[in-house]
């Protein structure tokens, strides 16, 4: 379902034997990530991109890639994107709602769309087409750039038993989930990759959600905070490609091609290793720290997360017209992929659950 065809790679071998832009053109690029070089699966799609890019153009298009810890600037991709500094980056939309709100669509929302569901709606619903017209404004392409699938709603060194226990409780968020807990009472806060273990050890934080266990078990959250939430606030977290228009548009339409084909490619490839690499890493949490306890939100906790968060939604969709349109693409085709996804995934995940009683 989230592979890129061979018929892809074996079109663009071909276009390379013909085309006598790739025997001529040197192209030498720059990208940027948010994340250091070692935080794989996020970081996985960059390095694989560029190796790929340059196997298809014999060494022609080379893209060098630089992890957060050399360039130093983790979240400020966009604009140095923009600005020419680098010719791409890897990164993830809604780091940029400070600029625009409406680009948190294209990474995920609260209780919004499944990874399948919004890789569809991407790809063959009016998401790409969308998406551009937003990042139109910053002078860059956008394309996706890999998927976490849902992610957990965080560690947590206390139960979760009611409303009241999220009041004043120091958190890190980021996005529109961000702005849900705090319309419920919790202290939100938005900090560096980095630092995350050590404001949680020292309490600086009481909690925080990353991504799942794949990525997790590297930061050592589960060694202090033995609560772990399920997911409500990103469950299909698309990274991000972004382009500087002019040096794309200078490129020759041969390695456009290759560049986006590659960029399709590694796009589904990261949501396979993530996948992976949660399900490894949770198998050596639950042994090696069984007092791990997976916990879901309250009844009451969930209903008021979502009342807020429509709210939240419904704010934004009024005051900004650009938000009210890809806000209405999402729910309208949402409408639509859910009945499918209720009728096939979820009644399969029942139907097996029963059989292996």
């Amino acid at each position: 379902m989230k592979r890129v065809g061979k018929f892809a790679f074996a079109l663009a071998a071909c276009m390379l034997i013909a085309s006598p832009a790739l025997a001529a053109e040197k192209i030498r690029w720059k990208l940027a990530m948010t994340w250091s070089s070692t935080l794989t699966p996020l970081a996985s799609p960059a390095p694989k991109l560029a190796k790929m890019v340059s196997d298809m153009t014999n060494g022609n298009f080379e893209i060098r890639v630089e992890g957060a810890e050399k360039h130093k600037a983790p979240l400020g991709i966009l604009d140095t994107v923009k600005g020419g500094q680098f010719e791409m980056g890897h990164t993830a939309s809604y780091y940029w709602k400070g600029k625009d709100i409406t680009t948190v669509f294209f990474t995920t929302v609260p209780f919004g769309m499944t990874s399948d569901e919004q890789m569809a709606w991407l790809y063959y619903d009016d998401g790409m087409k969308l998406q551009q017209k937003v990042y139109d404004k910053f002078d860059v392409y956008s394309f996706p750039g890999g998927n976490t699938g849902v992610q957990m709603g965080g560690w947590f060194r206390k139960e979760i038993k009611s409303l009241e226990d999220l009041k004043g409780l120091k958190m890190r968020i980021p996005g529109l989930a961000g702005e849900v807990f705090a319309k419920l009472g919790v202290n939100v806060t938005n900090i560096p990759s980095g630092e995350l273990y050590t404001a949680l050890d020292r309490g600086t934080v009481d909690a925080l959600e990353w991504v799942g266990p794949g990525m997790d078990i590297k930061m050592g959250f589960h060694k202090i905070a033995p609560y772990y939430y399920a997911g409500w606030h990103e469950p299909a977290s698309d990274m991000q490609f972004i382009i500087n228009k002019k040096e794309f548009d200078k490129l020759p339409s041969d390695y456009q091609v290759i560049l986006k084909t590659a960029i399709q490619a590694v796009n589904a490839d990261m949501f396979a290793e993530n996948y992976d690499s949660s399900a490894k890493a949770w198998a050596e949490m639950k042994k090696e720290f069984p007092n791990i306890k997976v916990m879901v939100f309250p009844d009451e906790v969930l209903k008021a997360m979502k009342k807020a968060n429509d709210e939240v939604m419904e704010a934004y969709a009024a005051e900004n017209a650009e938000f009210k349109e890809v806000y209405e693409s999402q729910k309208a085709y949402l409408k639509k992929a859910r009945a499918w996804t209720k009728i096939s995934t979820q009644h399969y995940l029942e139907t097996a659950d029963k059989v292996s009683e």
